[in-house]
């Protein structure tokens, strides 16, 4: 099975995504479809043998049209529309002016006096009308060809509202000619005009708004640059970065941003990469270290290898990443889509009907006929589709932003019912390496420069201890006669001083007087450190695996809103609880397999707790995959983070916090979204109709596209104030 991102255009309405997606979903070789009306996109999973061309062809022949492969680097196309709007907004103005002059006592035009001179009035506004018509052919075409192909959308009920008015207009003008003077008050040219103005320009506001959803992912497009400096034979050459293969040795100077994902095999310099860890303080990186396209190098002249490029970088896989989960539907979506499956048919009914039954009360053809279009214009499927897509596309980008990546919205409405949050230890709590916790300094030496010695004679071993040391060494010493002591440590010669570094067996006969240190180090969960010089005890250094420094706020807060925390390690009882008491967490469930993991989580589900599991490592997995939600880290093994519905970049737990808060937000703002787009149309629909005319609430079709544009507004707005929560 294979997936891609397809663009869909001209669909304006709910009814529209819904049409292709269910379309597409009958075509041999499509497996499933999501289609996304704000993002204009359908995410597709089909066959193996099934081409990209004939998905193409698929949605061509829905009725929309195909607009190629999402390209995360494609530039916008230049757009005329706000010209346009402009235009037509100072030509309405002398539209209403001459059909609404003398309803107001201003001067009336003499030539166009519709009293005076009925036939050059209809002349004037038939013609001023085609620019509109013009203007509106895309509504117009989509309308009709949607009726067509048996899938009426918003379009449709506008494009019949226009062209009803339209048509009855003009056989009225033409009887005008033909001496009806009497007709000049039946033309409604000026309302065409005014619906589809009306229209375009709550489209425009529309783009603009749903443009600023999308911002995440330009911004991540952005990062990276669009050239790098190859290193060749004949030296260094500038090459786009279409030209980089893997492989290729890649140059980045000081100021300069990365052009792709790979290892340096030259060179150290610090890098930003705030853009993915959200961590300011630039990072050392030196031979065998990774880099990632986009970080920036502050200083230093670094060689690298090219590793990930184009679709395979991390840019473009947490694009993509936000891209499918902006793509796919909440649960909650589909009371949107089951109405909008029936709701334009049932607004064509009804207005129909209000046609009939004015007919049959005895009004007049002229009323009748505005009652209908009021109807047709007035009902907005628009308003009910942005309702859930639009808040979707709003979230998943507001937490790209903040270094948390959802791989599905189901997951963000799943979020809001979390109860209990379940946290690996190893890695997750802690930062899963060892680390220098603690120093007993009995030297003449500064702790600095303690450590540089320590560091230096570590650094020649391979044990897994000495990679807590490595960061401290700052000043490069001439080390001798490096032995390992099976057992005990290890030992070398500095300066003819001779040191020995292991745990307490290798005091031998030496006289420990720090024994109260070292229990006090052992008791809180560390592995000991002696350090010997020419066999005097000059330092006691503890280390273990730290804590995360936002772990503990973190926990409390979590408390605090009233979750339930749970620690389930494979660690043993001891160290688990000293980690445990350290964060606050209660319930601390230790020395449990992989599998034991994963009953346990089933166990928690069965109880009827909706459970977050929070791991990283492969032992982390089935556990990840069985939980409600699994969050895992991206410096997680690979296997955790397919596992995982969420990966926070930053590796900072703090971001569960903020995507548990999210997902309460975001299911909420689809409530009210709902509620506003359904209460809109129960409303307006009896008021179109003319049931309230008794108590003097009437409206008419300019009106009606007036407050359908309204309606859609009131959605985009609402769901763009997910981007203003305070975190």
């Amino acid at each position: 099975m294979k997936k891609i991102i397809l663009k869909v255009e001209d669909m304006t309405c709910s009814a529209c995504s819904n049409h292709v997606e269910k379309y597409l979903k009958k075509q041999q070789g499509v497996i499933d479809v999501s289609v996304n009306l704000v993002l204009g996109q359908a995410l597709i999973y089909y066959e193996d043998d099934i081409n990209i061309d004939t998905l193409g062809d698929y949605i061509n022949r829905s009725g929309y049209k195909y607009g190629g492969i999402y390209d995360e680097k494609e530039e916008n196309k230049k757009d005329n529309s706000k010209i346009y709007l402009i235009s037509l907004s100072i030509l309405m103005l002398l539209i209403m002016y001459i059909s609404m002059s003398h309803m107001i006592n201003l001067p009336v035009i003499p030539f166009l006096d519709m009293m005076k001179y009925p036939i050059n009035y209809a002349l004037s506004l038939c013609l001023l009308t085609i620019p509109y018509l013009i203007y509106g052919k895309d509504i117009i075409i989509s309308g009709i060809k949607n009726l067509i192909h048996k899938s009426p959308n918003m379009d449709t009920l506008v494009s019949l509202g226009v062209l009803v008015s339209f048509i009855y207009s003009f056989i009225n003008m033409i009887l005008i000619i033909s001496g009806n003077h009497m007709l000049v008050e039946n033309l409604y040219f000026e309302s065409v005009c005014m619906i589809i103005l009306f229209i375009k320009l709550g489209r425009y506001i529309d783009k603009n708004s749903k443009e600023k959803t999308k911002e995440a992912i330009k911004e991540l497009v952005q990062v990276t640059p669009e050239s790098a400096l190859l290193k060749t034979e004949n030296g260094e050459k500038t090459v786009t970065i279409d030209e980089v293969k893997v492989g290729d040795i890649l140059i980045v100077k000081a100021g300069m941003k990365v052009a792709v994902d790979g290892e340096i095999v030259k060179g150290s310099a610090h890098f930003d990469e705030s853009f993915i860890t959200g961590e300011s303080k630039p990072n050392k990186k030196q031979q065998g270290d990774k880099i990632v396209a986009g970080s920036i190098n502050y200083d230093g002249i670094v060689a690298y290898k090219a590793l990930k490029i184009g679709p395979h970088s991390t840019i473009s896989e947490m694009v993509h990443l936000v891209l499918e989960a902006s793509n796919s539907k909440m649960p909650i979506s589909r009371i949107a889509d089951k109405v909008s499956s029936f709701f334009v048919p049932f607004v064509l009914i009804i207005a129909v009907l209000t046609f009939i039954i004015y007919i049959l009360l005895g009004t007049t053809l002229n009323d009748s006929l505005i009652h209908m279009v009021t109807v047709l214009v007035v009902a907005c499927p628009c308003a009910l589709g942005l309702a859930t897509p639009l808040a979707i596309v709003v979230s998943i980008g507001t937490l790209a932003k903040k270094n948390i990546l959802v791989k599905s919205s189901e997951t963000l409405e799943i979020a809001s019912h979390i109860d209990t949050i379940v946290f690996d230890k190893t890695g997750t709590l802690t930062y899963g390496k060892l680390n220098v916790s603690k120093i007993y300094n009995y030297s003449n030496y500064d702790d600095k420069k303690l450590l540089n010695i320590v560091a230096n004679i570590e650094s020649k071993s391979t044990h897994p201890i000495s990679l807590a040391f490595t960061k401290f060494k700052i000043e490069e010493l001439k080390v001798i006669d490096y032995e390992e002591i099976s057992g005990l440590g290890i030992k070398a010669k500095i300066d003819n001083k001779k040191y020995y570094l292991g745990n307490s067996k290798i005091l031998d006969k030496i006289k420990n007087k720090y024994k109260a240190d070292e229990e006090a180090l052992s008791n809180d969960g560390n592995s000991i450190v002696y350090i010997l010089e020419d066999d005097n005890i000059i330092g006691l250094i503890g280390v273990k695996d730290v804590i995360r420094k936002e772990a503990k706020t973190t926990i409390k807060k979590l408390k605090e809103l009233g979750y339930n925390i749970i620690m389930l390690t494979g660690d043993n009882d001891i160290i688990a609880k000293i980690i445990g008491d350290e964060l606050g967490i209660d319930e601390i469930i230790s020395s449990v397999m992989p599998s034991e993991k994963t009953k346990y989580i089933k166990k928690l589900q069965n109880d009827g707790k909706k459970v977050v599991m929070v791991g990283d490592g492969i032992n982390d997995a089935p556990s990840l995959a069985t939980s409600n939600i699994g969050i895992s880290f991206k410096s997680s093994t690979d296997i955790a983070a397919n596992s995982s519905n969420a990966i926070i970049t930053n590796d900072n737990i703090n971001c569960i916090l903020t995507f548990l808060k999210m997902g309460k937000k975001t299911l909420t703002n689809i409530k009210q979204n709902l509620f506003w787009a359904f209460f809109y149309n129960i409303l307006m629909i009896p008021l179109a109709i003319g049931l309230f005319k008794t108590i003097g609430l009437e409206i008419n079709p300019m009106i009606a596209s007036a407050s359908m544009m309204l309606s859609s507004l009131c959605v985009v707005f609402n769901a763009l104030r997910l981007k203003k929560i305070n975190f």
